[in-house]
């Protein structure tokens, strides 16, 4: 077993937020477990580079359930009610199980001519009238995620400015209180969304999640809401900033914004490639330890010990992608971690890839030269390790 002093990510400061490669990257150099402070305040295991990574995000002697933290930690849930997000097999299989039959790539796929009449619209709104500048955060990042998951889960429309505020809250504010508040807010209204569901259903996917059964077992209240926060929280958090990340990775790289305004065959490629290089996720929610582990020498206490994997260094580790702080639309990026791996894949990841390609095509045939309207070290960006992206982007054409 090795020992090693604490490193403190949050005494890192802004540099770290708005670039933590370079420090995951010498960390990984010195080996792949590293005891850190967060910049929330607690303390973890953090684990680098693409194969240990890996293999810790499939690992199930790691456990989501929080009921496995140990108190110590200081940590509390970011999450509300009961979701695949906070359990293991055999009750992550069960819920994974009744939730995957409504939320089919096929049906997903069905969604494509609606992400599309979304984004037109937005970009509508957005280059309508002699200014020729916007913020793409404001303009198309949130609200055409916002837009789809809601109309998905049949979520009113005047609701979703309310919905916006609780989801950024409860997983980017290092201000404990402010993710307790934004948890009981949200916890209410799906409460009261359930009920109305249940009492005058839709074709909506909260109202098939109600009625959805298998052998006569169905999610119960408390899964129903930890499975609408999931979707409506990490099912528009991440794609709002796949948007960002990609648009603002090929304008600070012209040389493959121009091969992609050549070729718009390159589209997949450049989504996947975002992900790699970019992606939204930095670290997954949180794991905790039910038995030592023993990473590459390193031995990582059991009893509720919590481990990060730093996803956004997996996927530019050199020994799995060659050179991998170069962006790259070229590139083989097939194997990524940025939406998982193992039996907690994020299940949303078809849709995300349609929102980011419609997305990003949509705005590059719509806006000819189309520039990042600031110098990119002035962006500021999402605090935490959970989501990675630019709090605004500036954009001009």
């Amino acid at each position: 077993m090795t020992t090693e002093a604490l490193f403190d990510l949050g005494a890192l400061g802004d540099d770290f937020i708005r670039d933590p490669y370079p420090v995951y990257a010498r960390l990984r150099a010195r080996g792949p477990v590293h005891r850190v402070r967060i910049p929330e305040g607690a303390e973890a295991w953090l684990v680098v580079g693409y194969e240990a990574g890996r293999a810790l995000l499939a690992d199930q002697r790691l456990s989501k359930d929080w009921g496995n933290a140990s108190p110590s930690l200081g940590v509390r849930k970011v999450s509300v009610g009961t979701s695949m997000l906070g359990s293991d097999a055999p009750v992550h299989t069960r819920l994974r199980k009744l939730v995957a039959r409504e939320f089919t790539p096929g049906r997903m796929a069905r969604l494509a001519p609606r992400v599309q009449e979304m984004t037109d619209a937005l970009l509508d709104a957005m280059t309508d009238g002699p200014v020729r500048s916007a913020d793409l955060v404001t303009a198309l990042s949130v609200p055409l995620p916002m837009a789809v998951i809601c109309e998905l889960l049949g979520v009113p429309s005047l609701d979703r400015p309310a919905f916006r505020e609780w989801s950024d809250a409860a997983v980017s504010s290092l201000d404990a209180e402010a993710r307790g508040r934004a948890k009981a807010s949200m916890s209410a209204y799906l409460t009261g969304l359930i009920a109305e569901k249940r009492e005058t259903p839709g074709d909506d996917l909260m109202s098939a999640l109600i009625r959805t059964s298998d052998d006569g077992d169905q999610l119960s209240a408390d899964e129903l809401i930890g499975m609408a926060w999931l979707l409506l929280v990490a099912g528009h958090e991440t794609t709002v900033n796949l948007i960002s990340n990609g648009v603002l990775s090929l304008l600070t790289h012209p040389g493959q914004l121009a091969a992609l305004r050549a070729d718009f065959g390159l589209i997949d490629n450049a989504v996947e490639e975002t992900l790699r290089y970019e992606g939204p996720v930095e670290t997954p929610t949180y794991r905790f330890t039910t038995e030592p582990l023993d990473v590459a020498g390193t031995v990582i206490p059991g009893g509720g010990e919590l481990v990060l994997v730093a996803m956004a260094d997996c996927d530019r580790d050199p020994a799995r992608y060659p050179d991998g702080d170069r962006f790259d639309l070229t590139r083989d990026a097939r194997g990524h971690v940025a939406f998982g791996h193992g039996i907690h894949y994020c299940l949303g990841a078809p849709l995300a890839r349609i929102e980011a390609r419609v997305a990003i095509r949509s705005l590059l045939e719509r806006c000819p030269g189309l520039r990042l309207d600031t110098d990119p070290a002035e962006l500021s960006w999402r605090t935490g390790m959970l989501i990675r992206g630019p709090l605004s982007l500036p954009v001009a054409w």
